[in-house]
């Protein structure tokens, strides 16, 4: 048995049956044995790989609908951007990349990425270096600051250009 196979059976024995969800939280987080602590799941030598790692054009293209739809706010003094499982950060900034283009926009934005693993974390953090960065362990956490736009809800609420839904 591996050694987190050991800490879960530990666990059922002293507690009782888990859910699948704490099953699932200690398999990819735990911090010394879980997927993403023992791994680089990312890219060609990795498990899977993702949009942002293939071409920066797609959080490019995020990030300038990001800065459009604020700007189609009227520039509010702050606005959320939150990713959930950012992996090593990428999309997020090529999205600040490209918001350059909307002055003020880097400004306002509050970024929060949604991550578990201490081990990613850090990852991002090199990523996004000089980016004004937050993170959460829960969208919960990530949702309660009191910026006016939270993520993708505040543009869904928004008219885009001519006036529709966006």
């Amino acid at each position: 048995m591996t050694p987190l196979g050991r800490e879960i059976a530990a666990i059922v024995e002293a507690e009782g049956p888990i859910s699948v969800a704490r099953y699932m939280a200690l398999c990819l987080g735990h911090p010394a044995h879980g997927y993403y602590a023992t791994r680089d799941p990312f890219g060609a030598d990795g498990d899977f790989i993702t949009a942002p790692e293939i071409s920066q054009m797609f959080g490019e293209l995020i990030g300038l609908w990001c800065a459009e739809v604020w700007t189609l706010m009227g520039r509010p003094p702050s606005v959320a951007l939150v990713e959930l499982g950012p992996g090593r950060g990428t999309l997020m900034a090529d999205m600040l990349r490209a918001g350059r283009a909307a002055p003020g926009f880097l400004d306002a934005a509050e970024v929060t990425l949604v991550e578990t693993s201490p081990a990613l974390r850090e990852v991002q953090a090199r990523t996004l270096t000089g980016a004004r960065v937050s993170w959460a362990t829960s969208v919960g956490e990530a949702l309660s600051s009191p910026s006016p736009c939270k993520g993708a809800g505040g543009p869904a609420q928004s008219d885009g250009p001519g006036g529709d839904r966006a």
